[in-house]
């Protein structure tokens, strides 16, 4: 009829014309005679956005608790709690040992560690969260995590909440944040990195995965953990904020998604440079609290405390700290053999073993003197007895373990080095890089007496001055 409309109005004259074949071309461009299939699921499919978040998924058992089950002491049943309880006596300190944690919970570290920060800090009454509901959650979200992925796993979550727990009660920043800025700050570390695949970034964005073309190769990681953590909410007994306020859940909601960006390492040198010309800046009470009026400074202290608790291994007690070195690397040398598999070119980090091991103990000696060492570190330039604990919580260095190279090419110069590592001997020191630097001049030394060279003249000459000493003593014991 519309169309019997049009003819009629453009033979009437030239104006009617070019209006029929306006509303021809605009609205009628689909519409003709040739009957057009209807597409099928699978095309109607491909048509929707893409929404579905696949880190999500449904468990196998339960992981909630029925009403006439009774609470475990710790939110987690285990067998071992006098042990338990003996650990979580440090959960105010720092240095705590995760992995001993993780042992005596029954591999539940992330599940422990939040119910007993909660409890400490009262936030289960404060925010009315119902303690079923908290304790399914954080099940929920452990499972998420991937046990077979060396680093990113629970184990790391848990100890970087930890981390911010302390950090957050640092005297320098008594009362100077909210309990929701604090609930916010618990709740982005505890997710901050669920769903972890086990490969970097750059490695999903080379491989056009369905993650970097989701969130367009920005952060790709950084905002697939937000979307999972946030989306397990609406899952059974899970939402955890369901006696907030809309208004709270927008703000705490803002807060988590700016600190869980804040973590990707693409951002940490502007992150870094920010908080320098804050630290510069800063106003401190007479009681040396810091001064933090307007949200972007509290948000920037937050956002470099998660990131700060993110990178904290090399702070932590040697045995801890090499642990988790061996799995960081176990990680890189993992992305590895999945580039080789791929015929991809293979990230500098995992080309050769010595100089991977080298780089490790070198970054992690950067960021423990750029984060909070003694040379005017800027987080605990902030915060100045932080420095202090830190330095104080640092083991001894002993030594390295023996890290494992990804299967090399039989050409590769870095198939000759398969298997060889960095020759140490067992030393102590008050940091790490000091003992990096002793094992060099030994490994110096042994090398100079297998070419059959001489040592190096002062240690010559601290000889002769031994020897003469020796014979000076020798002539007075005879002359008596």
């Amino acid at each position: 009829m519309l169309n019997r409309e049009l003819s009629h109005l453009s033979e009437m004259s030239r104006s009617g014309n070019q209006v029929s074949e306006y509303i021809s071309t605009t609205f009628l461009d689909k519409q003709n005679e040739v009957e057009i299939p209807s597409p099928t699921l699978r095309e109607r499919d491909r048509d929707k956005p893409m929404c579905h978040i696949s880190g999500v998924k449904k468990l196998t058992h339960s992981s909630s608790l029925s009403i006439n089950t009774t609470m475990p002491r710790f939110g987690v049943k285990t067998e071992q709690e006098d042990a338990l309880a003996r650990e979580l006596d440090d959960l105010n300190k720092w240095g705590l040992n995760i992995f001993r944690l993780a042992e005596f919970s029954n591999n539940r570290p992330l599940s422990c560690i939040m119910f007993a920060i909660f409890q400490e800090r009262d936030l289960l009454k404060t925010f009315q969260i119902p303690v079923d509901t908290f304790v399914t959650y954080v099940m929920t979200l452990e499972d998420h995590y991937h046990a077979n992925v060396a680093y990113h796993n629970s184990l790391h979550a848990a100890d970087v909440t930890q981390s911010t727990h302390v950090l957050l009660s640092t005297p320098a920043l008594d009362a100077v944040f909210t309990d929701l800025e604090i609930l916010a700050a618990l709740f982005a570390a505890a997710i901050h990195d669920v769903d972890h695949p086990g490969v970097s970034n750059q490695f999903l964005i080379n491989t056009n995965s369905e993650l970097a073309l989701m969130y367009n190769d920005e952060s790709v990681l950084e905002n697939h953990h937000l979307a999972v953590g946030f989306k397990l909410l609406h899952e059974d007994n899970c939402d955890i904020f369901q006696n907030l306020s809309k208004r709270q859940r927008q703000s705490l909601r803002k807060l988590v998604i700016d600190m869980v960006l804040a973590t990707d390492m693409s951002k940490h040198m502007s992150l870094l440079a920010d908080l320098k010309t804050m630290v510069e800046t800063k106003k401190v009470t007479s009681s040396g609290v810091l001064l933090l009026d307007h949200y972007t400074d509290r948000i920037q202290v937050l956002r470099n405390m998660v990131h700060c608790a993110d990178l904290s291994n090399p702070t932590k007690p040697l045995v801890v700290y090499r642990e988790w070195t061996e799995r960081i690397m176990e990680e890189f040398f993992r992305q590895g053999d999945k580039e080789r598999e791929r015929g991809m070119e293979i990230s500098p980090c995992v080309t050769n073993t010595l100089l991977l091991w080298r780089r490790v103990r070198w970054a992690s000696s950067t960021t423990l003197c750029t984060l909070c060492g003694r040379r005017g570190g800027t987080w605990c330039t902030l915060m100045p007895r932080t420095s202090w604990t830190l330095w104080r919580t640092t083991g001894t260095g002993t030594r390295a373990p023996s890290p494992r190279a990804p299967s090399p090419h039989p050409q590769s110069p870095s198939a000759q080095t398969r298997g060889s590592t960095p020759a140490s001997t067992s030393s102590s020191s008050s940091s790490p890089w000091m003992t990096t630097r002793r094992e060099d001049r030994r490994r110096k030394k042994r090398r100079r007496r297998r070419r059959g060279k001489p040592p190096p003249i002062t240690w010559c000459w601290t000889a002769v001055r031994e020897r003469r000493k020796t014979r000076k003593k020798r002539r007075k014991e005879r002359m008596w």
